[in-house]
């Protein structure tokens, strides 16, 4: 599914599922084709600035599937910030990262059914901080391995759990920038 609502190609769109969403709602910091897991949809328009765009950085954590299993030295150089290539072919160093190897994945969060990766794999926690074009994939492609399955668990306390696939949750923009550690002064449209 793509984290829209129009398009021009023939694909899964987010007005596709069964809810009537208000006008004028829209995804906060979206997916890719490749990517799973946790997105806000919202008529504030005034979230995406503040998650995003903010002076105060917001963590977002990652389930992620590698190919092969991941050296010491790798997780090491992850922990500790790996450059990367952003726009226009600008060499980056990625901030130091808060990286995790995981052995039960399926404790985070519904990973459904979908194989992605060959033995053997490797899966990792990642929190950021930063959020450039594709960070993630690029930190995991600067250590030469490649990223099998990409899932955005959390955007600071709000958690995608175990919420299946499709499935949508509402609460109260109160409770939303107080899981995502939004001043409330900044609430209204």
């Amino acid at each position: 599914m793509v984290s829209q609502f129009k398009s021009t190609h023939d694909v899964q769109l987010l007005g596709n599922l069964a809810f009537k969403f208000p006008t004028g709602t829209h995804a906060v910091g979206r997916l890719d084709n490749d990517s799973e897991g946790l997105l806000i949809l919202t008529t504030n328009k005034k979230l995406t600035k503040l998650l995003f765009s903010s002076e105060v950085p917001h963590a977002r954590t990652y389930l992620v599937q590698i190919n092969n299993t991941l050296s010491a030295v790798n997780l090491k150089k992850l922990r500790n910030g790996v450059d990367i290539k952003i726009k226009n072919g600008i060499n980056y160093k990625a901030v130091p990262t808060d990286v995790q190897l995981i052995t039960n994945p399926e404790k985070l969060c519904k990973l459904g059914e979908r194989l992605t990766a060959y033995l053997p794999y490797t899966w990792l926690l990642i929190t950021l901080t930063e959020g450039k074009y594709h960070q993630v994939r690029k930190m995991i492609y600067a250590i030469r391995h490649k990223c099998k399955r990409l899932i955005r668990i959390s955007i600071e306390d709000l958690h995608l759990g175990m919420l299946q696939s499709g499935g949508i949750i509402e609460m109260s923009e109160d409770e939303l920038f107080l899981k995502l550690k939004l001043p409330a002064k900044n609430l209204h449209n």
